[in-house]
């Protein structure tokens, strides 16, 4: 693979299928970039990389045989699971 973030983003998406991890909407940014610099940003580049995917369909007239349809839903996927870090990560985090 070509990008950390991308093999992060597959990887994410091969343990949340299985789950039957519900996708309910598109991408947003709702991870702290003060707490969290790092998962914010995957979740930028996740939001763009949907984003993409939108224009990309416009482009082709949804002529892709569903392909681009599934990729914007593993994003889907993979926005949560990055908020799900970020959340562990808060609940992990030691005491002060």
């Amino acid at each position: 693979m070509r990008s950390p973030f991308l093999r992060a983003a597959v990887i994410a998406v091969a343990i949340a299928a299985p789950l039957g991890i519900a996708i309910a909407k598109d991408p947003v940014k709702n991870v702290s970039a003060a707490k969290h610099p790092n998962l914010a940003a995957a979740q930028d580049l996740c939001i763009k990389a949907f984003d993409k995917l939108v224009a990309a369909q416009k482009a082709n007239e949804y002529d892709m045989d569903g392909h681009a349809q599934k990729a914007k839903d593993m994003l889907k996927t993979v926005n949560d699971e990055i908020k799900l870090a970020a959340e562990s990560a808060n609940k992990n985090a030691p005491k002060k």
